[in-house]
């Protein structure tokens, strides 16, 4: 006779689906900030002020949920660093550069370009002893960098006048993937998910504000209704992305978290299409099957 309890099967189940849920929650979140990035544009955004306001405001509201829930952020040495590099490489730097491309090479390649950092992490986690290598994983891990090839090799050969923008959209899954290896390695000692999040995305915001002003861009262009909707719309995305986040990360790990960003590559590229009309040839059908094939192959591991 089994020494399981009756229901152990089911727990372990639906215990095994929360991480799952939140892949697929996060990656959506992921897809619908490119849409409102390229619309904030058009509304007279500047890319960088858009993306300052978002992580202020997400970053100070994380903060007043964080107090009221008993998650207060630490403000010891070691958290202090770990908010600072987090912010550079999580928060400001990844999303400075995709927030700017997006203008030059659209919302939809943008998007897929989310799909590189399963590889990337997996790749530095495995050269760091951090996870072993599996065939499944790594078969459906080249399955997605196939496909984002597929759409990177096209825009190259058809936009030759956009490589400098280009190779900042690509830049920028690299630095999340580092992002997502050090978060994991560094992790403060007793801290919870919730007591972090804040201090990241407002290290963030600070780490920007020094660019807007020795470039002299203006914080907010001329305010009216869509202005501000935009900018309190990607203040809740960031928000609830970047709270999920840590959670995810906590209970799966930098490699599954990486999965986030097939999920958002494959969203965020059917909302551009769907949104705003950007091309949807054979090229992009391909490349979101290879992707999703991908995701499930890694994810069937886990």
């Amino acid at each position: 006779m089994s020494a399981l309890p009756p229901n152990a099967t089911t727990e372990s189940g639906a215990a095994r689906l929360i991480p799952l849920s939140l892949l697929f929650v996060i990656g959506s979140l992921l897809g619908v900030f490119t849409v409102l990035v390229k619309a904030a544009i058009g509304a007279g955004w500047h890319p960088v002020a858009y993306l300052f306001w978002a992580l202020t405001g997400s970053g100070l509201i994380l903060t007043v949920i964080a107090f009221a829930t008993g998650h207060r952020p630490r403000g010891d040495r070691r958290t202090l660093q770990y908010n600072l590099v987090s912010g550079l490489l999580s928060g400001a730097l990844p999303n400075a550069l995709s927030f700017a491309a997006i203008a030059h090479v659209g919302a939809s390649f943008v998007a897929l370009c989310f799909a590189f950092p399963p590889l990337l992490s997996f790749s530095m986690a495995l050269a760091l002893g951090m996870e072993r290598y599996q065939m499944l994983r790594a078969i459906g891990l080249l399955s997605g960098l196939a496909g984002v090839l597929l759409i990177v090799v096209e825009k190259a050969t058809v936009e030759g006048d956009s490589l400098l923008w280009l190779g900042a959209a690509l830049a920028a899954p690299v630095v999340i993937s580092l992002g997502n290896i050090y978060r994991s390695r560094s992790w403060p000692s007793g801290a919870t998910p919730l007591s972090l999040a804040p201090g990241m995305l407002i290290a963030g915001a600070l780490l920007l504000a020094p660019y807007l002003l020795l470039a002299g861009v203006p914080l907010v262009p001329p305010l009216n209704t869509t202005v501000i909707w935009l900018v309190l719309a990607l203040v809740g995305v960031f928000t609830a992305t970047f709270s999920l986040i840590f959670v995810l990360q906590s209970l799966a790990g930098p490699v599954y978290l990486s999965q986030i960003g097939s999920v958002g590559a494959v969203a965020g590229a059917a909302l551009a299409v769907v949104i705003y009309g950007e091309p949807a040839g054979i090229t992009l059908v391909a490349a979101t099957a290879l992707i999703l094939v991908g995701a499930y192959l890694v994810n069937r591991t886990r």
